[in-house]
């Protein structure tokens, strides 16, 4: 089992609860660029440690808001290759849809993973529906795009015998001939982010590890999917290595210090999604049948209800404390003892998982309180999860 440290690299001082949007319109005069400086480099101290713990990073992006400081993945993942040892990288994600190169992607990512010796896990997302304004893009058949940026640059990375010609529907290439080519062979691992069915029978079909972010007791239904499409296609069953799964989590010595950590941590929530309404769900974003059933709903309070483990409905569209995000599956937080029993918990329930993506800093959780938390996790968590795996799944499958 591999775990995952993650951070947004957030910029909490321009976090005013009277906003009425932190993404898109929120003026940059806001950004202090010394301040900026000094959130980059904590930010990298601590990926720098999880390193040296055992863990691996996960970095992802997103553009023109105060809710995450990562405008590239790549640039943070260039200097990441250069300054850990052997944590696997993974951009979860590069949102493809809003990118116009896709030869630039895949000649990046190549250079990423021959930096670092090849340790770079590649993963590609659809993006946020905030941000085509930002890219200049439409947001009708964002999909289409992401699949055929997707294919070139997997032909990109594996093609050995000089230039060739692309034609597609959105991406033109007259000459493609990737220098460096990538350090792994054919190409780095590849991820897809998915939270609907039909995605995750696509991602299957590929053969490509499925994430999905922060969807509690309802994942099991996503991976069974996975299951249920690699089996029809590949002819065997998925390993555990084919699964991430991303979750806050709050760690310390004592519970009450974990459940402070955690109130900083779970502002990730109430952050993420405050936009101006204009750019929050823009049309052809969604399936017309989705917004069929927005616009039905409009001006309601309409509840979504999850589960909790215990079997028990919650509405996540309500405001969630600490313990019910941990009853969702949403959030691990505790002493070390409880969070791996909460671990293996969800784990079982959703049928193995062999990546764990751990949002360990978020809001204005200090750098010591994210260090503590990081090498409570490194030095009495990871040794018994990987123990856990090793004999769950045997040793070689459960280090995939």
């Amino acid at each position: 089992m591999r775990v995952f440290h993650f951070t947004e690299e957030p910029y909490p001082d321009a976090w005013d609860p009277s906003r009425d949007s932190y993404r898109v319109t929120l003026p940059n005069s806001e950004c202090d660029p010394q301040t900026a400086s000094s959130l980059y480099h904590r930010y990298l101290d601590e990926w720098a440690l999880a390193d040296e713990l055992g863990l691996d990073i996960m970095v992802n992006e997103h553009h023109s808001t105060a809710t995450c400081l990562t405008a590239s993945c790549h640039v943070i993942l260039s200097i990441l290759a250069r300054i850990t040892k052997r944590a696997r990288l993974l951009a979860l994600g590069v949102p493809l849809a809003n990118r116009a190169d896709p030869q630039r992607i895949a000649e990046e990512l190549s250079m990423i993973d021959v930096i670092s010796r090849g340790r770079l896990e590649m993963g590609f997302v659809k993006g946020v529906p905030y941000e085509p304004p930002v890219a200049n893009i439409s947001p009708v058949r964002m999909m289409d795009r992401v699949w055929e940026a997707h294919d070139f640059i997997l032909k990109a990375m594996t093609t050995r015998t000089g230039p060739f010609n692309f034609e597609g529907e959105y991406f033109h290439y007259r000459n493609v001939n990737i220098w460096p080519r990538p350090w792994q062979q054919p190409h780095p691992p590849v991820w897809i982010t998915a939270s609907s069915l039909g995605s995750a029978a696509a991602v299957a079909q590929r053969g490509h590890v499925l994430a999905t972010f922060l969807l509690g007791y309802k994942t099991r239904d996503l991976f069974d999917r996975y299951r249920e499409h690699y089996r029809a296609t590949h002819g065997r069953e998925p390993g555990p290595d084919r699964f991430g799964y991303l979750a806050l989590c709050a760690i310390a010595d004592t519970r009450d210090k974990a459940f402070e950590r955690a109130e900083e941590v779970r502002r990730y929530i109430t952050t993420t999604s405050v936009v101006y309404e204009p750019f929050r769900s823009p049309p052809g974003y969604m399936p017309a049948t989705d917004y069929a059933r927005v616009l039905k709903n409009a001006g309601a309070k309409v509840p979504r209800m999850v589960p909790t483990y215990d079997g028990r409905m919650k509405d996540v569209n309500s405001p969630l404390e600490v313990q019910e995000l941990i009853d969702l599956g949403l959030m691990f937080c505790g002493t070390p003892d409880e969070v791996f029993q909460q671990i293996v918990a969800f784990e079982s329930y959703a049928g193995g998982i062999g990546n764990l993506l751990l949002m360990m800093q978020g809001g204005a959780l200090t750098h010591d309180d994210t260090c503590d938390s990081l090498r409570l996790f490194g030095e009495q968590v990871l040794p018994r999860l990987k123990a856990y795996a090793a004999e769950k799944y045997g040793a070689a499958l459960a280090a995939a």
